[in-house]
């Protein structure tokens, strides 16, 4: 994985969650903040049930991310099915950003809500009711599976990967960078509710993935080229066709 690459998933992981990822998980956050953590306790001790919560989420993260960059792996590992795979990843990764931007109602299509199935509503409604430290981690857990666009567009870029281990890499990173935002949202809830704040942050979340997206397309053209060339020499290289192409000529 390259610098460039790394250095946007950060990028998009603290814009995104600013912008986008505040106005999915935000009521989600005040639920369980609300129904689970008292006032009268110590800043360290709702601190570390945030910080749980959070490992939750991002362990979803990981887990989906070695899950995707595992299907990745499966294609047959040439220049030319790398260049299909980052030419998909890059056009979803463009269409996504643009989604972002406004421009497209693609990710309200997508965005399932799971939140209306039966399990999950009986799984969040116990976890919420519970005092242990470990519910908080699974209500973490949970709110990882929600669907959403920024998640979607990271298991792309882990897809891409063709690995497990880099794959899980990637979800990763992109969870502890988000932490950041949904850790301070209960402490400093009002300057995140700002909608002109918020939107300039979807803004330049989406200006991040549209670009990324465009490197991601380059990287096909790039594995394209390299398919090409490698054609050439096996042709150039293969007596076979040599001869068979100067017997057509006669």
């Amino acid at each position: 994985m390259e610098n460039i690459e790394l250095l946007a998933i950060i990028s998009f992981a603290l814009l995104g969650s600013i912008g986008h990822c505040i106005g999915m998980c935000g009521g989600f956050i005040v639920t369980y903040t609300t129904a689970k953590i008292k006032p009268e306790q110590s800043r360290l001790s709702q601190s570390t049930y945030h910080l749980l919560y959070n490992m939750g989420r991002i362990f979803t993260y990981t887990l989906l991310g070695a899950l995707f960059g595992y299907f990745g792996s499966l294609w047959d590992i040439t220049p030319l099915s790398r260049a299909i795979l980052f030419a998909v990843a890059g056009f979803l990764m463009i269409i996504m950003g643009l989604s972002f931007a406004g421009k497209l109602k693609f990710l309200s299509s997508i965005e399932y809500p799971i939140t209306k199935h039966a399990w999950f509503k009986r799984i969040f409604t116990s976890q919420l009711g519970s005092s242990s430290a470990k519910s908080f981690f699974i209500l973490g857990f949970l709110n990882g599976l929600l669907p959403c666009g920024l998640v979607y567009t990271m298991l792309v870029t882990a897809t891409t990967t063709e690995s497990i281990f880099l794959g899980a890499f990637v979800m990763f990173i992109f969870g502890i960078f988000t932490i950041p935002s949904l850790f301070s949202f209960a402490f400093i809830i009002g300057l995140f509710s700002q909608n002109r704040f918020r939107q300039m942050m979807i803004q330049l979340a989406s200006i991040t993935v549209i670009i990324y997206g465009g490197w991601t397309l380059n990287k096909a053209y790039i594995q394209y080229d390299l398919h090409q060339n490698g054609k050439v020499k096996s042709d150039m290289s293969n007596p076979h066709s040599c001869c068979s192409a100067k017997k057509s000529d006669i």
